[in-house]
């Protein structure tokens, strides 16, 4: 547990799963405002049609490092945070990471999205072991007294249909000078259930671009946070 509390709020964009939509469509818009943001990725789940649409290609990971994204881990496949057992729930991660060794030999994992559900304590704790921070949920942002280990975040998809709400958790968090993590899965014209679409993607950035907070990815934002616990 660390106090949080920045001269400035900060701002964060992930995607979990990382549908190829969520890189293409969300990552250019992000481009487009000077942002970049963080994919939480399960190689388990590489070139495969989902819940969330089709789930990237190894091609699209040697793009997303280019443009300078960040890449997460999901567990290699796609555990679920609650129900799987915290040793195959661990052995997932570690297989997570020596799949991106093998595709990028000495790339690690700073920071890690737990897949489906908030994590049972057992498994946070097995988590925690590798990562700098791991993201949960739970519809708010982080200030004063928070748990690395779960991170707060709000999912865009729970208020697409009402953006005036996302601007006042903005505000709420620029107030608090605090750091908000928004995640999302796919971004397309006709999202599932799990995305948005692109138009109230760009609205949502925009607002973030206007209230002046720091966009930063999840391990850009937490090494400044190291300047600013108290």
């Amino acid at each position: 547990m660390v106090c949080l509390r920045c001269e400035r709020p900060v701002v964060s964009f992930t995607f979990d799963d990382f549908p190829q939509t969520a890189l293409h469509a969300g990552g250019a818009i992000l481009r487009k405002y000077g942002a970049v943001g963080t994919y939480y990725a399960s190689f388990g789940l590489t070139d495969q049609d989902s819940p969330v649409g089709r789930i990237f290609s190894a091609a699209d990971i040697d793009f997303l490092l280019s443009q300078g994204h960040e890449l997460g881990c999901h567990t290699f496949a796609h555990c679920h945070a609650w129900e799987t057992e915290p040793s195959v729930f661990e052995q997932s991660i570690v297989e997570n990471r020596r799949a991106l060794d093998r595709l990028l030999p000495g790339a690690v994992f700073k920071t890690h999205s737990y897949p489906q559900s908030l994590p049972r304590p057992s498994i946070k704790r097995k988590a925690g072991r590798h990562f700098a921070a791991c993201r949960g949920g739970g519809q708010t942002y982080n200030a004063g007294a928070t748990d690395l280990n779960s991170l707060s975040a709000f999912f865009l998809e729970q208020s697409r249909d009402n953006p005036g709400f996302v601007k006042s958790m903005i505000e709420r968090n620029g107030a608090a000078k605090g750091w908000l993590v928004f995640a999302t899965h796919d971004i397309c014209g006709k999202p599932t259930p799990f995305g948005c679409t692109p138009d109230f993607f760009e609205t949502v950035v925009r607002y973030v671009v206007e209230s002046r907070a720091r966009i930063l990815p999840v391990g850009a934002a937490l090494e400044t946070m190291n300047s600013c616990v108290p």
